[in-house]
């Protein structure tokens, strides 16, 4: 791996070579991918040669390519295992590329974690083991069982690794998974960027919605166990009987590969479904910025959740928030007054604050410049070269633990 030239935009001795491990990378698309593809792509903007390992998800994906400046290589898959997969080279390419990289950054969850923390004590590169949430598999034996063996793996990978960061030391503390290793924690906001909505654009959506005069709740991200969408849709006709205009939409693919939650939901869905309009995913970020603002309010319902994208995504967007207020994902309404947390598993606490937050709306909007005052791509991108650079010069000794 050839570093490449350097930028002016650079602060440190030299460029680094940066690998960054995860298991799926774009173009997947979840919160992490997009999380991890940011960093990526911002760090080879300021002049330093970065390489993804990932796997190859999709057999129809090239195996090595060059994306916005970041080489991505990626591993063939043997067969998946819950939301894992199993890839049977990824032990060769990964010392392989260990052995051309300064250091090392994995994303996790990650089922080869403990592999790559190892690799790093054997060829002494420093690990950034950066966490974006707790495992917390679908109900069922088998994955009860799949949660244990990978948060026993984990933590061995976290015994091992050189620091560990996580969105917020909200998050890192009350983690049972963390919370033994704050000494070596690093809290650093993920990198979020939107453009400003197009305000025509989405006065015709709503044209189009035939929802020019109605109150739209929106929510979005995976269908899966742990965001809660089953209470959302029980407290939808709690909001309809106080408020019977409001209706809402639901951008994201109720049916992903590794878990039918979207089944369980069935009984709570079909009683609403005339009062939820389902746009798909999306991925165009100009069109992703039109959604939020689509939206008088945008719901968050986790039962645990680490950092939503989609929160950042959406008072960016100026749109206010209804949260449940667990650790990590109430950061966003704390830091910006933009919006209320609401009790957790509790259809009629999400009721009643999608109903005060539609009612009082001006009480929770924050001007742009201050929410991006607070969330902002460069300073999350400068923060992990900081971070990177610190260790790649052999400074194992960072900053004290997250506040």
């Amino acid at each position: 791996m050839t570093a490449a030239p350097r930028s002016a935009a650079m602060t440190g001795p030299r460029p680094m070579r940066v690998l960054m491990v995860l298991t799926y990378y774009y173009p997947h698309w979840t919160g992490l991918t997009a999380y991890a593809r940011r960093i990526a792509e911002g760090l080879a903007r300021r002049g330093h040669s970065v390489t993804v390992l990932a796997s190859r998800h999709d057999p129809a994906l090239p195996r090595e390519e060059m994306r916005e400046g970041v080489r991505v290589v990626r591993v063939p898959v043997l067969f998946r295992l819950s939301r894992g997969v199993v890839m049977p080279g990824f032990p060769a390419a990964l010392w392989r590329l260990m052995r051309e990289a300064d250091v090392v950054q994995i994303h996790t969850p990650l089922l080869e974690a403990p592999l790559v923390t190892f690799f790093g004590r054997l060829l002494r590169r420093p690990v950034v083991f950066t966490h974006h949430g707790d495992l917390v598999m679908p109900a069922g034996a088998f994955n009860r069982i799949i949660e244990k063996i990978v948060t026993a793996l984990m933590t061995g990978a976290l015994e091992m690794a050189t620091r560990i960061t996580v969105h917020s030391g909200d998050y890192g503390r009350n983690s049972r998974f963390l919370s033994p290793f704050l000494y070596k924690l690093d809290a650093i906001y993920p990198p979020s960027d939107l453009p400003a909505p197009e305000r025509d654009a989405v006065a015709a959506w709503r044209r189009q919605l035939g929802m020019e005069n109605r109150p739209i709740v929106g929510f979005a991200g995976r269908w899966v166990e742990e965001k809660g969408f089953d209470y959302l849709l029980q407290a939808i006709p709690r909001v309809r009987e106080k408020l019977p205009s409001a209706h809402f939409v639901y951008a994201g693919e109720p049916n992903i590969q590794y878990e039918d939650f979207f089944r369980t939901c069935a009984p709570f869905l079909e009683p609403v479904r005339g009062d939820v309009t389902m746009l798909g995913l999306i991925t165009d970020p100009a069109r992703l910025a039109n959604f939020y603002a689509l939206c008088d309010v945008f719901v968050v319902s986790s039962r645990t959740d680490c950092f939503p994208s989609t929160q950042v995504e959406a008072v960016l967007s100026g749109t206010p928030l209804v949260t449940t207020d667990i650790p990590g994902a109430r950061e966003v309404v704390q830091v910006t007054r933009m919006g209320l947390l609401v009790p957790p598993r509790d259809p009629a606490g999400l009721a009643k604050g999608i109903l005060e937050v539609l009612a009082n709306r001006e009480r929770y909007v924050r001007p742009p410049s201050e929410i991006h005052g607070i969330f902002d791509m460069e300073k999350s991108v400068g923060e992990y070269e900081s971070l990177l650079e610190r260790l790649a010069n052999g400074m194992v000794a960072a900053p004290p633990p997250a506040a």
